[in-house]
């Protein structure tokens, strides 16, 4: 079997061909674009990339005509010899990546499907809006203070009422004022962008279920499937709650032990919105199924403090969210926690 290695680029990509003895067979570079008919005019081999935003793409392409992808980590590929001594070209990385894939069998991240990657883009695109618009409502926040004057407490989504409630009758400078009609329309565009996850989550069976857990919406639920794929590449919950790097971390040697914080690998926005799920669950849920989950973390806030009890929450969450997609499942109370038979309702 041939090893192709592909230094991508957003124009241009360097290619490095060996057969399986290691003899170069061909160094050339060509248009990214041009890959995919690339590709198909080759034999059967095994096409090596490293991690960016063209990779997944390209991993597509190779597979669709009969050839072995493998999506090689970023963070590997330098332990592997790219960029050593400060010697790095694109010819020299296609150069390192396919004499390495000649030698042991590297490893490929999970080459996520076409519909996990657009689920993940339409949440980023959300988290997008949601970012600008508080950026926007800070620099509104900033300029009241230094008036002096302060609205009425409200919801993101009455900001604006709020702020122009404060000055009455009284007209706004120009710059403030389009500041607010930005947030305006941004709030439009988020409740769009609302809508078509909510719609996404409505018409997935596995999302109707996860969303099934007191504090888990639709953001959180469709955030979980895209991240996981498939459920069947995860032995276990402790291994999801390892991936999503809600697990502690450890530096120990010899006879030194010491735990750290949470490692926080894995997909950070999907960790963030877990963490947030189980704030929600912990202060705004109010229902029946929520109470075995609320006083599990309020023993943990009573021994370790309140955020650590949310990052264990979201921990918890984590594998609970893992079971009823394994299982095909809905949440059930009795078995989310153990009641404690010594407390009673937190929120009481």
């Amino acid at each position: 079997m041939e090893h192709v290695a592909i230094d991508l680029g957003s124009r241009k990509s360097q290619i490095c061909v060996r057969d399986s003895a290691g003899n170069i067979l061909e160094e050339k570079r060509c248009d990214t674009s041009e890959l995919t008919e690339y590709l198909a005019k080759r034999p059967r081999s095994r096409v090596v990339v490293e991690t960016c935003a063209e990779a997944f793409r390209v991993a597509d392409a190779a597979r669709a005509h009969g050839h072995e992808a493998r999506v090689v980590s970023a963070t590997l590929v330098r332990t592997l010899g790219i960029g050593a001594r400060r010697n790095k070209t694109d010819r020299r990385d296609a150069q390192v990546l396919s004499e390495v894939s000649c030698r042991i069998d590297l490893p490929s991240v999970h080459i996520p499907s076409s519909q996990a990657r657009e689920r993940k883009t339409v949440c980023g695109m959300r988290e997008a809006l949601v970012g600008a618009r508080t950026k926007v409502i800070n620099t509104v926040r900033g300029w009241l203070r230094g008036q002096g004057k302060r609205p009425r407490p409200g919801s993101t989504s009455t900001f604006v009422d709020r702020v122009r409630a404060v000055f009455g009758e009284e007209e706004l400078p120009i710059y403030v004022e389009r500041q607010l009609r930005a947030v305006e329309k941004l709030t439009e565009e988020i409740d769009e962008a609302d809508k078509d996850v909510e719609q996404q989550a409505r018409e997935d069976e596995t999302c109707r279920r996860l969303m099934s857990v007191p504090g888990v919406g639709a953001v959180t639920a469709v955030r979980f499937v895209a991240a996981l794929d498939q459920v069947e590449r995860f032995e276990s919950a402790h291994h999801v709650e390892s991936y999503l790097g809600l697990v502690p971390g450890e530096s120990s040697s010899s006879e030194r032990q010491q735990r750290l914080s949470i490692t926080k690998a894995g997909p950070t926005k999907l960790r963030w919105v877990l963490v947030q799920a189980a704030w929600a669950l912990r202060t705004r849920c109010r229902t029946p199924a929520a109470l075995p989950l609320q006083l599990w973390a309020h023993q943990v806030e009573q021994r370790r403090g309140k955020r650590t009890a949310t990052v264990a929450l979201a921990r918890k969450l984590a594998g609970i969210l893992y079971a009823i997609w394994r299982d095909g499942t809905e949440y059930q109370a009795a078995r989310g926690a153990k009641m404690p038979s010594n407390l009673t309702d937190p929120s009481s």
